[in-house]
C-alpha cells in the first residue's frame, strides 16, 4: 500500500468523509445532474471539459456558495467578483480530476453517459433523478442544486474554452 494516493487506495481504506462525497455513485449523479440540465438549455452534448471543473465547484463548500443564485448571470462579471474563489480552482480541478474520471467511467459503464467527440450526454440507460432520496442532509441537496444549477448557467455559455479560461483552467 505504500505510494498511494489517496484516490488509489480501496474504498474501505479511504477516510468515511471522502468515501462518501467522493464516491463513483455519488459523483455520477452529480455529473448527470449538470448534463441533464446542460441538454435542456443548449439543446445539445456537454463539452467533456465541464464535467472536471463540476466537482471542484459543487463539493467545495466556498465554491458552492460562491456560485449565483440564477443561471441567467454573467459569467465574465461574476468571475470578476469572485477571483479569490477562482484561485484554488485549477489546483483543486487537478486534485480531483481521478475523482471525476472514476465518475465518469462508472456511469459510461451503465450506459449512463455517452461520450463522443461531441462532448458528454445522457446515455442509453440514464439516471433517473426524480425523487429526493429518503436519507440525505442538507448540504447533499445543496450540491445537487449547485450541480444542476452549473449545467444551466454553462449550458448558456456560448465558448467552452472562453468558459474554461475565465475559470483559469487547463485540461
Amino acid at each position: 500500500m505504500a505510494g498511494l494516493t489517496r484516490f488509489e487506495l480501496a474504498w474501505r481504506d479511504r477516510p468515511q468523509e471522502e468515501a462518501a462525497h467522493f464516491n463513483p455513485a455519488f459523483c455520477g449523479e452529480l455529473l448527470v445532474r449538470m448534463i441533464n440540465e446542460f441538454q435542456k438549455r443548449a439543446g445539445g452534448a456537454m463539452p467533456f471539459a465541464y464535467a472536471f471543473v463540476a466537482l471542484p465547484l459543487v463539493l467545495h463548500p466556498g465554491a458552492r456558495k460562491a456560485l449565483p443564485g440564477r443561471a441567467n448571470t454573467a459569467f465574465a462579471s461574476w468571475a470578476g467578483e469572485n477571483t479569490t474563489t477562482l484561485s484554488t480552482l485549477p489546483d483543486r480541478t487537478l486534485r480531483l480530476r481521478p475523482v471525476t474520471r472514476e465518475a465518469l467511467l462508472f456511469l459510461a459503464q451503465l450506459d449512463a453517459i455517452k461520450v463522443s467527440s461531441d462532448g458528454v450526454m445522457v446515455g442509453k440507460r440514464p439516471i433517473k433523478l426524480g425523487t429526493k432520496p429518503s436519507a440525505t442532509t442538507d448540504e447533499v441537496d445543496a450540491i445537487r442544486r449547485a450541480a444542476g444549477l452549473l449545467g444551466r448557467w454553462f449550458g448558456n455559455q456560448s465558448d467552452s474554452a472562453a468558459v474554461l479560461q475565465t475559470l483559469g483552467v487547463r485540461i
